[in-house]
């Protein structure tokens, strides 16, 4: 048998080099750590434009509830003036139908700017913003349209604030 010389072991290298030059592994380590924060980063800022865009949506939605809730005082006092300008049209007190259509004309240029739109009524009757509160035989309409209006309807941008109250034909 012959022997063999001993081998010496094999050193792995030195320990941690101090040197601030990254190596190929510590730059990809760096890379990693640089893709984290940027998409960390990312995240943060569409959560941050959601909650900005649904405090904006919030703030529209409570701002309608509002002008809702003002409207709906408002529609009693645009009914009473239109029943004071009937009246005064009756008597023929010009200065009184005047004075009255002013308010109303005013009044419902306010609730106008504000949003408020009258209700259709011509035409088919439609259960979404019709109320019929009577129904009646009519020779010169179809069955199903509106043949008088009772009381008119009002609507706030999509939302029925009151359904115009009609009588519709059979």
């Amino acid at each position: 048998m012959t022997e063999q010389p001993e081998k010496a072991p094999v050193s792995e290298g030195p320990g941690p080099v101090s040197d601030t030059r990254p190596g190929p592994d510590r730059t990809a380590e760096l890379e990693q750590e640089r893709d984290d924060y940027l998409d960390a980063l990312q995240r943060l800022k569409a959560e941050f434009d959601n909650f900005r865009k649904r405090t904006a949506r919030e703030h529209e939605a409570m701002s309608a509830r509002a002008n809702e809730a003002l409207l709906r005082e408002l529609l009693p006092i645009l009914d009473d003036l239109e029943r004071a300008l009937e009246a005064a049209e009756e008597h023929e007190e010009a200065k009184l139908e005047e004075g009255v259509r002013l308010v109303q004309r005013s009044l419902a240029d306010t609730a106008r700017k504000h949003g408020l739109e009258e209700i259709e009524t011509d035409g088919a009757f439609d259960p979404h913003v019709h109320e019929a509160l009577l129904a009646q035989p009519a020779d010169d309409a179809e069955p199903g349209s509106v043949v008088q209006v009772l009381q008119k309807g009002y609507r706030l941008g999509d939302r029925v604030l009151r359904p115009a109250r009609v009588v519709v034909a059979e």
